[in-house]
């Protein structure tokens, strides 16, 4: 599909502020509502992939998480859970239990890596710092959701062109420092028209596609795809009329990506006696990942870690998902590594201390 008008930034740089506003304007609300996938292709879509895809293509950097919020708490309220919010902006929806079982927190995400406007410069180019960790790999010619006061707006980061780069230029990993993002503005002042101010949010643009396989490619799945897995669980716990022996708190959290901080305060508004957290895992099959990396595998079932930076997970607990998993046929993975934070350590931490572990979707992140 061609994409957004505003995404192709410097063939705009030579129209004028009162060119660009009102098409800046027109693109972001388009922005809000744009169907990336053709229409013949999304009617194919079953309501699994369909909630993938709106909640992927969403925008939700690190306290940005607005778009996201809006879709988790709508489908929870369908479902009739209870939603609630705590002060930092994480969703909380109970599906009450019919018993005296344990209080359990499911948590996933709804942030996902991305950049904040720092500094606009004087012919109007805007300069960047992270929010969570990127690799610099991944900064050069692409696509950006700027959430500004006035609705989004698309910016590309750019690059000096490889015909006047130096050898080592070629090479070189790009810092934060050396990004700039070019939304077609020729001034500062053009830049502030649109609505874009120092503090704003900004999101990687990717559209959700289906590849082969049943495979998908997404930007968010970290951990938009827990989000997924919370609802579909949820869904199913309606339609099917399953007996809850306790309270469930589904629980969207806000910041994951800047240091577990949606889950520090999420968790004390929850009070939980256990938890699940469930995130993106990590596929050991891809080219330049070997066992002593990770271990899950695409199609092999769910994971489970037992060992990240941020936890150790209750060995008990632990051991319970896995007979669970034997006495239903479900092939659990485990996973091994480090390098990688959740929202289950903050469980874990609580209080005098909760059972917790963190369930994985593989994925070739």
């Amino acid at each position: 599909m061609t994409p957004p008008v505003a995404s192709q930034a410097t063939s705009l740089r030579r129209f004028g502020a009162a060119t660009w506003r009102p098409t800046a304007l027109v693109v972001g609300a388009a922005l809000a509502t744009i169907a990336v996938l053709p229409a013949a292709a999304l009617a194919q879509l079953d309501t699994t992939e369909d909630l993938m895809r709106r909640l992927t293509e969403a925008p939700g950097p690190p306290a940005f998480e607005e778009e996201v919020r809006r879709i988790v708490a709508d489908e929870m309220e369908a479902l009739g859970a209870t939603v609630q919010y705590d002060g930092l902006g994480s969703v909380h929806a109970t599906l009450p239990g019919n018993g005296n079982g344990p209080r359990i927190m499911v948590t996933a995400h709804m942030d996902e890596v991305g950049l904040m406007v720092q500094h606009i410069t004087a012919d109007g180019f805007i300069r960047v710092k992270n929010l969570g960790g990127f690799l610099g790999h991944a900064y050069p010619d692409q696509r950006w959701t700027i959430l500004g006061r006035d609705g989004p707006v698309m910016g590309v980061s750019g690059l000096p062109t490889v015909h006047v780069s130096t050898g080592a230029q070629r090479t070189q990993v790009w810092s934060v420092d050396q990004v700039f993002l070019d939304v077609g503005a020729t001034s500062r002042a053009e830049v502030e028209a649109m609505g874009i101010r120092p503090g704003d949010g900004i999101a990687p643009w990717s559209p959700f596609a289906v590849l082969a396989n049943k495979r998908y490619a997404a930007k968010g799945w970290d951990d938009r795809v827990g989000i997924a897995v919370m609802i579909a669980a949820a869904r199913r716990i309606r339609s099917e009329g399953i007996d809850l022996p306790g309270d469930v708190v589904w629980v969207m959290t806000t910041q994951e990506e800047i240091g577990l901080r949606g889950a520090a305060v999420a968790v004390d508004f929850a009070d939980p006696d256990i938890g699940i957290s469930i995130e993106a895992g990590v596929s050991a099959d891809y080219p330049g990942i070997g066992p002593t990396q990770a271990q899950e595998r695409l199609g092999g079932g769910p994971g489970i870690f037992l060992l990240d930076s941020s936890m150790i997970p209750n060995r008990k607990f632990r051991d319970f998902f896995f007979d669970v998993a034997e006495e239903s046929g479900i092939s659990l993975q485990a996973d091994v590594l480090t390098g990688y934070g959740e929202d289950g350590a903050e469980i874990q931490r609580y209080d005098s201390g909760r059972p917790a572990v963190n369930m994985t979707v593989p994925s070739n992140s």
